[in-house]
C-alpha cells in the first residue's frame, strides 16, 4: 500500500492507494473502528465488491475514481446525514476544476448528473460509531452499459480527465474546505451551496419512497434541513426525507 501526506489549509490529508480491494468503504469502516484519523483517503485502482445506495452493485474497473474518506464526528457538528450535501457540493466543484467545459448539476441528495440526467458520480455514506465513511465513485474514463438508468463518464463527454490519483487529491482539497464550512456555518449554508448547483426549480422529478410509494412532482427547492421539497399536482408541497429520486 502506497501513501502520502499533505497539509491543506483546513486539514492534514493522508492519501493511501491499493491496486485492488473489495470496497474502499468497507476497508475504511473497519479502520475507523480501529481509530483511523479524519482526513485519511483510501483510493483503489479497482474494486471487486463496490456498492452504491440501496445495495446496488457499483462496477469498478481500473481507470475511474474509487475512493473513501473518514469524517470524525464532533459533539458540535451538524446532522451527520447532511454530509451528503457536503460531498455533493465538493464533487461538483472538483469536476468543474477537472472538466470546466462539461455541464453538470446535482440531484438530491448527492448525485452528479449531466443536464439530461446521465449519472456521472455516486456517493455512499456509512457510519461506524463516531465516524462517517464517505465513498465516492466518479466515472472518469468509463461507464457501464445497459443499465436501467442513464450513466456517462468525463471522457465520453469530451473532457480529458486526469488520472485517478490527481482526481482524488482535487476532491479531497475541496471536501476539506466544505467540511470546514459545514462545521463553522451549519447545514443551511451548505444547503444554499447545494441549491446553487442543482437542476432548476420546476424540474420534474419522480420519487420512490422507502415504503414503496411513488410520487411525481416538480422540484421546489430544499428546506433548511436539506429535505427535498416536491410540489405535487394539487399544488401541495411534500417534504421528502428519504427516497430514490429520478429526473423525468
Amino acid at each position: 500500500m502506497d501513501g502520502l501526506c499533505r497539509k491543506s489549509a483546513f486539514l492534514t490529508l493522508i492519501f493511501e492507494e491499493v491496486t485492488l480491494t473489495g470496497s474502499t468503504n468497507a476497508d475504511l469502516l473497519a479502520r475507523a473502528v480501529q481509530g483511523a484519523p479524519e482526513g485519511l483517503w483510501l483510493r483503489a485502482d479497482a474494486q471487486d465488491g463496490g456498492r452504491g445506495r440501496l445495495g446496488r452493485v457499483w462496477e469498478s474497473p481500473s481507470g475511474n475514481l474509487f475512493a473513501s474518506t473518514i469524517v470524525r464526528l464532533r459533539d458540535t457538528d451538524p446532522s451527520p446525514a447532511s454530509l451528503a450535501f457536503v460531498t455533493a457540493v465538493s464533487v461538483f466543484d472538483a469536476v468543474r476544476q477537472i472538466a470546466p467545459q462539461v455541464p453538470i448539476c446535482v440531484k438530491w441528495p448527492n448525485d452528479i448528473l449531466t443536464p439530461d440526467g446521465a449519472k456521472l458520480c455516486g456517493v455512499l455514506l456509512e457510519r461506524a460509531s463516531d465516524a462517517v465513511v464517505v465513498g465516492i465513485g466518479l466515472n472518469l474514463v468509463w461507464h457501464p452499459q445497459n443499465l436501467e438508468r442513464k450513466v456517462t463518464d468525463l471522457l465520453t463527454l469530451g473532457a480529458t480527465p486526469p488520472d485517478a490519483q490527481t482526481a482524488v487529491e482535487i476532491v479531497a482539497e475541496v471536501f476539506a474546505r466544505y467540511l470546514a464550512i459545514w462545521r463553522q456555518s451549519g447545514v443551511e449554508v451548505i444547503v444554499r451551496h447545494w441549491e446553487a448547483r442543482a437542476h432548476p426549480r420546476g424540474t420534474a422529478l419522480s420519487a420512490k419512497l422507502p415504503d414503496g410509494e411513488h410520487l411525481d412532482g416538480l422540484y421546489a427547492g430544499l428546506n433548511e434541513d436539506g429535505a427535498l421539497q416536491l410540489r405535487l399536482a394539487d399544488g401541495a408541497i411534500r417534504a421528502i426525507h428519504a427516497a430514490d429520486v429520478f429526473l423525468i
